[in-house]
């Protein structure tokens, strides 16, 4: 009965620190990271293999985090929450306060090859405007951007 209780108690505790473990947000070191690895996925693999990547959930997409690719007109190539606006211009989005955001990702991306780019923007989880910071990284060779955003 006690090696019983022992496993439970076990079970139980491994059970709660994966919980933690996948409910902290990521950092931004890892968001950059995260972003680089997608920008080299979609070099090496092209837009359809990757959105098959970044549109199912797993390394490329939980919680608030997924992967955008816009081309360097400003069209959204792959967009996994709302995949129905892939194909779509958003070069003249912007964010709360006016910032003309999909361009100044677009700048980032050719005059720095990477970089952030930060702007305030409608957390779906909150309902609220906040600030927040996205990776930016021009996939090498190809006209394509890729970022990955965070709020603050």
């Amino acid at each position: 009965m006690i090696g019983r209780r022992l496993v439970l108690v076990g079970l139980a505790a491994a059970l709660a620190a994966t919980t933690a473990t996948a409910a902290e947000r990521p950092t931004q070191e890892q968001v950059q990271a995260l972003t680089l690895k997608a920008a080299a996925l979609l070099a090496a693999n092209g837009v359809e293999k990757a959105r098959e990547a970044f549109h199912r959930e797993g390394e490329f997409r939980f919680g608030e985090i997924y992967v955008n690719v816009i081309d360097g007109n400003g069209t959204w190539l792959i967009y996994p929450p709302n995949p129905r606006n892939e194909g779509k211009s958003v070069l003249n989005a912007k964010d709360s306060g006016g910032k003309l955001l999909v361009q100044e990702i677009i700048s980032v991306a050719r005059d720095k090859g990477e970089g952030w780019v930060e702007y305030q923007w409608l957390n779906p989880a909150s309902n609220r405007i906040e600030p927040k910071i996205t990776y930016v990284k021009a996939v090498p060779g190809k006209d394509l951007i890729t970022y990955i955003g965070l709020y603050k």
